[in-house]
């Protein structure tokens, strides 16, 4: 078994290693990548439990809306 997961890492590895245009690509997408994730995180989802647990009160609020619920 890890013989064959040796060999599949390597085919990985050795594929990367010989792109020229792929790796340009590839850093591409992962900068997409980020900046997609961090302007969703940013912009569209806010840290409720900062804006609506009293003084830092994070377990209560969470304890609170579970037990309301």
């Amino acid at each position: 078994m890890t013989d064959i997961l040796y060999k599949v890492y390597r085919f990985y590895v050795d594929g990367f290693r010989s792109m020229t245009v792929g790796r340009v690509l590839w850093t591409v997408i992962l900068i997409k990548l980020a900046v997609i994730f961090l302007v969703l995180k940013l912009f569209f989802f806010p840290d409720v439990l900062k804006q609506k647990a009293e003084d830092g009160d994070r377990a209560g609020y969470v304890a609170r809306e579970l037990i309301e619920r």
